[in-house]
């Protein structure tokens, strides 16, 4: 039987896909994989090594499509099923086998918790695209949660040495916590706004080369700093804003509160949509 396709398919066959994007992305799903054979060999420490190495081709990936115009509806959902494999899939094997594989059902709930709740959390995020703001991500991006629980392993690794006893407990506590923030509303800063190319003060440039130097001299204690920041984040910073707009002189003359109307008429078309 004869397959017929309609133009527009057809063309976009023709045309086929965007080679340096998608190669990114390949990268980032070897990676992932590479980290779930690791847990196998019971190799945790490069497991938590590969997932971060993910994270590298994850960001460069979306940048790459945008600064060379090579964005598609292909990488979109390829990027998708990556990041599900690296920081869901490859994360929820290496927390039940390096912390929670003593503790039977409670262990492996945890971990698929947090690959469900990773991959809604994806789903969620390719409905919304070009619907919410660029500038906020609608609750914690998986490569973030995947990249606190790599850090964990790496900052056990190297100072905390957890006990049997505090460890699973400890690890299931936190794999429910990042779980609940992939699925919620809140808020978290989005990288993407933040353009490369134009100017910045001078102090900014310092700050930069200050947390490379960090990060260089401590990469296990200063890698899961960020990644933990950045995670809670979302949760200290908009009270502070908060109490910020209340105290400031600013609100007092209108400029703030139209900001804050703007918010929750966002939050409120956003809970429509869900």
């Amino acid at each position: 039987m004869k397959t017929r396709f309609t133009r527009g398919e057809a063309a976009a066959k023709h045309r086929g896909v965007y080679l340096l994007p998608n190669l990114f992305t390949t990268g980032n799903l070897l990676s992932g994989f590479y980290s779930m054979i690791a847990v196998f060999n019971a190799d945790y420490v490069s497991a938590a090594i590969a997932i971060l190495v993910a994270t590298v081709f994850d960001s460069l990936d979306g940048r790459v499509a945008r600064m060379t115009k090579t964005t598609s509806k292909f990488g979109v959902e390829y990027d998708s099923l990556a990041d599900l494999v690296s920081f869901g899939v490859a994360p929820g094997l290496l927390i039940y086998s390096w912390a929670l594989t003593n503790y039977g059902r409670i262990g492996w709930v945890a971990a698929f918790l947090f690959v469900a709740c990773g991959a809604l959390r994806l789903a969620r995020f390719n409905v919304q695209v070009g619907t919410v703001e660029g500038r906020f991500f609608v609750g914690l991006p998986i490569p973030a949660a995947a990249g606190v629980i790599a850090t964990t392993v790496l900052l056990d690794d190297h100072i905390l040495r957890m006990g049997a006893e505090m460890k699973p407990l400890l690890i299931v506590i936190m794999t429910y916590v990042l779980a609940f923030l992939m699925v919620s509303n809140i808020r978290y800063w989005s990288p993407k706004g933040f353009a490369m190319r134009e100017r910045r003060p001078f102090q900014m440039l310092v700050a930069v080369v200050l947390v490379v130097m960090l990060v260089t001299a401590a990469p296990q204690v200063m890698l899961f700093a960020v990644f933990a920041l950045y995670a809670a984040s979302g949760i200290v910073l908009r009270p502070l804003v908060a109490v910020w707009r209340k105290v400031s002189p600013s609100s007092a003359r209108g400029a703030l509160p139209v900001e804050d109307a703007e918010e929750d008429l966002h939050d409120q078309e956003l809970r429509s949509r869900l």
